[in-house]
């Protein structure tokens, strides 16, 4: 078995190491004091090739795959979470056009994603729930040319920053009775409403889409009428989990880093705390949580680009990272004492946005679910 990298991943790898510690990290107090995405970060990705990772060549993006993206949101999200966040769901977009858009959608939208126009956007979630899709409420019906849409999406990442969101409705009854849209910013009807205050993620862009007989053309569904909730479960499941995933194992390597960072530093009875048993422990945790996140994360992005069945793996990989991002930042905050309580250290942060992406992209206990299927099937 081969382990390394390929060299376009070695690459990749690189370039948004270099770009997170370059570009992103003089941003992140300004994201932490006023919520903000900074929108000159969204040209700058698309420069550097990070918004086309899984876009093919002749719609401009680089067509590198999942394990090169995984690897550069992992970069990103070491130094900010919520940076990392907001490039995951524009990959969202990307993937979802790709594997189910027309010829016309293609042509229309994957140059414009890439180039960083605007973030790619997918509003499924609504104030009943994300996990129940036919309890959504949100409906489309036929119109003269189209459709006209009436409802609401919450909880929506990069919401302010779409231009084009896909939006995934009710068309009709049971299991092929949602449908997936993409939605003009600009459409009579549509509107975006507040943007929302989070526990952790300060910083990406969270908020909520508003539907008033919203009339979409027929030319904006996405795939066949129908088939939205394949969109969507397919979407969320081999490129929204991964991503989850990803976010949290940056997050588990930065709270190792930043607890042996301290742990070596700071002093007490006259020896480097890292000299004691109790800390040497907890670092043993954590570095085992990031080596086990790391290997299900990297393999479940490598079958992805195999065309291998997948699914399951983005599952465990998604479920463990998330679970492991807040033993690490706990274990690493407690490490660092009183100090792990003070806003300047970044451990605080670290545990706060582990907490949030536990339950992005589907809860703990919706991916067992998934897993216990698998098993018994």
């Amino acid at each position: 078995m081969d382990f390394d990298f390929p060299n376009p991943v070695k690459i990749v790898q690189r370039t948004a190491r270099d770009f997170a510690r370059q570009a992103v990290a003089p941003l992140v107090k300004g994201m932490e004091e006023n919520g903000r995405f900074p929108k000159p970060l969204i040209k700058q990705m698309a420069e550097v090739g990070l918004l086309g990772l899984v876009t093919p060549r002749k719609y401009g993006g680089s067509e590198l795959g999942f394990l090169a993206r995984t690897v550069a949101i992992q970069e990103i999200s070491k130094v900010s979470a919520a940076v990392g966040l907001s490039l995951q769901v524009h990959h969202m977009q990307s993937a979802a056009l790709v594997d189910w858009g027309s010829k016309e959608q293609k042509e229309k939208y994957l140059p414009r994603l890439c180039r960083g126009e605007f973030l790619g956007t997918c509003a499924i979630t609504e104030p009943t729930g994300g996990s129940d899709l036919l309890g959504m409420a949100s409906a489309a019906k036929p119109a003269q040319g189209g459709y006209s849409l009436t409802g609401s999406k919450c909880f929506i990442t990069n919401a302010h920053l779409g231009g084009a969101p896909l939006v995934v409705v009710k068309t009709g009854e049971g299991s092929r009775g949602l449908s997936a849209f993409i939605i003009d910013r600009g459409t009579p009807g549509f509107s975006v409403g507040r943007e929302e205050r989070k526990l952790g993620l300060w910083g990406a862009n969270t908020g909520e889409l508003f539907f008033k007989n919203c009339r979409i053309p027929e030319a904006n569904l996405v795939g066949d009428e129908g088939e939205g909730m394949k969109v969507a479960l397919k979407t969320i499941g081999e490129a929204g989990r991964p991503g989850m995933a990803a976010i949290a194992l940056g997050i588990v390597e930065a709270s190792l880093e930043e607890a042996v960072k301290f742990s070596k530093g700071r002093t007490l009875y006259g020896k480097p705390i890292s000299n004691l048993q109790a800390i040497q422990w907890g670092l043993a945790d954590i570095l085992m949580d990031f080596e086990t996140a790391k290997l299900l994360c990297y393999r479940a992005s490598w079958l992805k680009d195999k065309g291998r069945d997948c699914a399951t793996h983005m599952t465990m990989a998604k479920v463990y990272a998330t679970e492991a991002a807040v033993r690490a930042s706990r274990r690493a905050l407690e490490i660092h004492g009183g100090c792990g309580t003070m806003m300047e250290y970044p451990v605080q942060r670290l545990f706060r946005d582990a907490m949030v992406c536990v339950s992005a992209g589907g809860t703990t206990e919706i991916g067992k679910i998934v897993m216990s299927r698998a098993v018994l099937s």
